[in-house]
Parts: structure tokens; sequence; C-alpha cells
């Protein structure tokens, strides 16, 4: 998972000054376009990690590798967000009922995740991309994105992986309402990462709220 958002203090605009939630549109787009938007996608993400041009050429080679592995995923779905250009993204797919995907959680996997997953309702969340603003509006956009991706789904309940290492996107996804859950061995590079989850609906929140509590207090920071 990438998830960045802006950094500093936030500014609000002046009266009569452009905000960029006024202009924003969201919009669908299926495996075909997200394929012709591969090159925009990887410039988003560049931008949105904010990395020096040494590091760039590899980062943007294995970005476009990792969206065209998850553009192959049964039920792969994206949102963009736009204005005068595009501004954020937020991409994945279904997790299947048998709970493959959460082979390798440390521990017992929580009953009220496994429930849900076994009824359909958790979507995966690959990535949440988002163009730093200077308005700050960049949780905005990524909480609209989220939104919007699971609730076309009917997902009840979001979850994505995070390398333990990348604290920005840790921090970012906390402050864009999702809970830490606990811990995963990644069925590739044998790395542990860390579990998070976005309930949607209150219901599902307060399913879940006991939960990230534990999960706190065993892995802090």
């Amino acid at each position: 998972m990438t998830a960045r958002s802006g950094q500093g203090q936030p500014h609000k605009p002046d009266a009569g000054e452009p905000s960029t939630m006024d202009a924003l549109r969201l919009r669908r787009v299926n495996r075909w376009q997200t394929q012709g938007l591969a090159g925009a996608l990887a410039d988003l993400y560049v931008d949105s990690r904010g990395m020096s041009a040494r590091v760039e050429h590899h980062s943007r080679q294995d970005f476009l590798h990792r969206l065209t592995g998850d553009i192959r995923r049964p039920g792969f779905a994206m949102v963009v967000a736009e204005t005068d250009g595009l501004v954020g993204c937020a991409f994945g797919f279904p997790v299947r009922s048998d709970g493959f995907w959460w082979l390798g959680f440390d521990g017992a996997l929580p009953q009220g995740i496994e429930q849900l997953t076994e009824s359909g309702g958790v979507f995966a969340i690959t990535d949440i991309l988002v163009r730093p603003h200077p308005q700050d509006q960049d949780h905005e956009v990524a909480g609209r994105l989220q939104e919007r991706l699971l609730t076309d789904h009917q997902a009840t309940l979001g979850a994505t992986l995070v390398d333990q290492a990348d604290h920005p996107a840790l921090a970012s996804l906390r402050s864009w309402g999702w809970l830490d859950v606990g811990e995963i061995w990644g069925p590739i590079s044998a790395t542990l990462l860390r579990v998070l989850v976005l309930p949607v609906g209150e219901r599902t929140g307060a399913r879940l709220e006991g939960l990230a509590h534990d999960a706190w207090t065993r892995w802090p920071g």
C-alpha cells in the first residue's frame, strides 16, 4: 500500500480562493482504461511519494509492475479523482470469501473480520495515491476516494497491508480512519506487514473498535 498526504500546517483558502474540493470529480475506470492511464498513474505515484531523482525510475517501474499484477485480479476496480488533471486514485479488488488473502496472519484471525470475509464484504485496497496540495486537502481527497471505492462494491470493510517501516503511509492511513489490527507475513517477500482495516458504517466500526484498541496496545507507533 502507498499512502501519503501533504506535510505541514493546513492552509484554509481565503474568500474567493478556489478550493480543490469544489472542482473535484470522482470517476470509476475499468481495467482497460487503467492500462491506458498507466503512465499518468506512475507520475502520480512518484509525486505522492516526493521521491528523489535517484530512486524515481526504479520506484516508478516497481509501481507499474505491481499495478499490472493487480489489474489481472478478479474484480479489480479503480476510482480516480480529477480537477483539471489527475489528483488521486484508489484501487484494489474483492477479498475472496475463502479467506486465502489472510494466510500468514500472526495469530488467529479476529472473528469479526473472518465473518465479514466469509460474507464477501471485504475489499482489499492496494493503493491510495493523492497528489500533495498546498491547501492540505489531501486527506479529504483520500477520504472520498476510499469511501467511493468501498461503497461502489457494497463492502463493509476495507483492508490493506503496509510495510512496517513505511511510517508516512501508516500515519496517513490512520489519519484517514484506518484501524491497525495486527500483522501478517507477506506471501512472496516473507516480510512482516502491518494489517489495517477501514470499517464502513457505524455498526461495523463498533464491532472492530475493541479489536483495534487491543492491536494498538500490542503494536504501538
